[in-house]
């Protein structure tokens, strides 16, 4: 077998040619402009790269900032309503002074109760309402039944008498009156 020769080495290479740079004033113009370009735009992005950093700084500066007030508020719920019951409390430090030297129990009695009137007009004001339970009819959702009277004075289902108070702040229930609810009496469940 005999070899051919390669054509490459048989032939002759053409020289390459080096490319030619053109010094024209328009083609550096158009290479500087587009540079320049290049440039602002890495220099807009870095800007925009900081922006972004603060306005996520900031952001999270404010997340921390609300979640402190919020803690100090329910921390300091109660200021406000205990700065209005000092002077009750002064009123009834005095009172106790008061009636450790008083000899008329009628005044102590009169004491006791201008300072009862005060401390319920602080709650009042705080939104605090008293649940008048006598009778209405029962509702477990603002009475807590201690147990069953017969009455004849009121409706089957109905509070006849209340041994302690409920209290509601605006509308929800602080605390459930206690009462009795009336029962028929025993004549009346006997002639059904």
């Amino acid at each position: 077998m005999k070899k051919e020769p390669d054509k490459q080495t048989t032939e002759e290479k053409a020289p390459v040619e080096e490319p030619i740079i053109n010094p024209n004033p328009a083609f550096i113009s158009v290479a500087k402009e587009a540079y320049d370009a290049a440039v602002a735009q890495a220099g807009q992005s870095a800007e925009l790269k900081d922006r972004l950093l603060r306005g996520q700084a900031e952001w999270e500066n404010s997340r921390k900032r609300i979640i402190r007030e919020k803690e100090d508020a329910v921390r300091y719920a109660a200021e406000g309503l205990l700065e209005k019951l000092l002077p009750v409390l002064d009123n009834l430090e005095m009172g106790m002074q008061a009636a450790k030297t008083a000899t008329d129990a009628k005044s102590i009695a009169q004491g006791l109760e201008m300072v009862l009137k005060q401390f319920q007009q602080v709650l009042k004001d705080a939104g605090v309402e008293t649940i008048d339970a006598v009778g209405q009819p029962f509702d477990a959702h603002r009475h807590d039944a201690l147990g069953e009277q017969e009455s004849n004075e009121h409706p089957e289902g109905h509070v006849v008498m209340q041994v302690r108070k409920g209290y509601k702040l605006k509308d929800r229930l602080l605390r459930a009156a206690s009462v009795f609810v009336a029962k028929p009496s025993e004549g009346k469940q006997a002639g059904k």
